[in-house]
């Protein structure tokens, strides 16, 4: 790789971005690592920690899904930095507050706890799409898909941080303070970025219409395309949502005697994404194609997931290892989101970039509550392989049939 690359890689529009990244993982997992020790010391039985806990993280990802509305189209018409500010502050707030709330009393814990996790999730919904977009707008084409890796191969290992961070402090509540103490942090390091030149270009064109969300429903083939970039991320979030955040039901199910602990399985999740998504890039250059790399990775995910669910798994060690490989390969996020950046205009970019992922992440919440349905007639095994099912046909026939965009020149704009 020549200096000139490492210079752009290293610059710092991706070091920040990948920081960034870095914090919005640990706060966006860290609710699903503490989610039993947590509910547990606030009074909640058994029972109640699994009902409420999916409660909880449909309300974080309801506000990812409508944070992504709201940020996506500020990054268009404001600018990509506006929102890495913006978002960075809010969910910030949000988790110091988590972090009080054994001391709460003017209202029931549960319920703050729930809008706490909604107001975290609309400021948490900012951060990789405006990061990506900012990314692919400063390197050259050659560098975007290595770029964009390595801001989610270093993001990522935030969950593994989170998780360390919650074992080594021994109370849950300061894992939130420490989240929200990085995310200052990070603020004050963000002053002094520039601005995306493509984005200025248009900044003060009154005749561009920038930042309309509801452009994705007025054009047919826009509408199409659209979807199917969503539909690319769900075998994603399926793996993540359902088989690693609900990994202490599939233990049982599955007969294991030791209980499987969801934060560490949600950080060997993250070590496998955090790898994946720094190699998928790479993968992504050799073969000339995101959509090669994308269905590679997807396919060797779904034989993850089989086994996960079909391979008679015996103890604790197993899982965790299967959810380091589903980690690994569903490490196309990074890849899944620029080819979501790379199919819109620059006046459209941002709002493509970070709705699309907070789509997929909003759809854990049909997930779940489709999970939920099937599962006392069919069995938490058979529930998890149905919605599996959903999940992966929509993502292969997004994939094989999205248009390639490797090495396409992003400096257009959409009518």
């Amino acid at each position: 790789m020549e200096k000139s690359d490492l210079k752009h890689l290293f610059s710092m529009p991706v070091i920040i971005a990948a920081l960034g990244y870095f914090v919005d993982i640990y706060d966006l997992q860290l609710f699903g690592i503490v989610r039993v020790p947590s509910l547990e010391s606030l009074g909640l039985s058994p029972a109640e920690v699994d009902s409420i806990g999916v409660q909880i993280i449909n309300h974080q990802m309801i506000g990812l899904l409508l944070g992504g509305i709201l940020w996506g189209s500020l990054g268009d018409k404001k600018g990509r930095l506006s929102v890495l500010f913006g978002s960075i502050i809010t969910y910030s707030i949000a988790n110091i507050a988590c972090g009080f709330l054994p001391h709460i009393t003017f209202m029931d814990n549960i319920v703050a706890y729930k809008w706490l996790r909604f107001i975290a999730g609309v400021g948490l919904a900012g951060e990789l799409g405006a990061g990506i977009t900012l990314v692919s707008e400063v390197l050259p084409p050659r560098l975007r898909a290595k770029g964009t890796s390595l801001v989610a191969g270093v993001g990522l290992f935030g969950a593994v941080i989170a998780n360390y961070t919650v074992q080594w402090s021994g109370d849950w509540t300061i894992a939130y303070f420490v989240g929200g103490a990085m995310g200052i942090l990070l603020l004050l390091l963000r002053v002094g970025v520039l601005e995306s030149g493509m984005f200025t270009s248009i900044a003060k064109k009154e005749e561009v219409t920038k930042g309309n969300f509801f452009a994705f429903f007025t054009d047919k083939q826009r509408f199409i395309k659209y979807m199917k970039c969503i539909g690319i991320g769900l075998p994603t979030w399926f793996c993540i949502g359902i088989l690693v955040y609900l990994s202490n039901q599939f233990g049982e199910a599955l007969g294991i005697p030791e209980k499987v602990k969801p934060g560490m399985a949600i950080m060997w999740a993250y070590v496998g994404i955090s790898v994946g998504d720094l190699l998928s890039g790479f993968i992504s250059h050799a073969l000339a194609s995101r959509k090669k790399a994308i269905a590679l990775m997807m396919g060797m995910s779904l034989l993850g997931v089989l086994y996960y669910l079909f391979g008679g798994m015996k103890t604790v060690t197993t899982v965790y290892a299967t959810c380091v490989w589903l980690g690994f390969w569903t490490g196309y996020w990074a890849m899944f989101v620029t080819v979501g950046a790379e199919q819109f205009g620059t006046n459209l970019r941002a709002t493509a970039a970070t709705t699309i992922p907070n789509m997929v992440r909003g759809a854990v919440v049909i997930m779940t509550t489709l999970f939920t349905w099937i599962k006392p007639s069919a069995g938490t095994i058979m529930a998890g392989a149905i919605v599996a099912l959903i999940c992966y046909v929509i993502g292969f026939y997004s994939t094989l049939t999205v248009r390639e965009t490797h090495n396409r020149d992003l400096n257009f704009l959409e009518e």
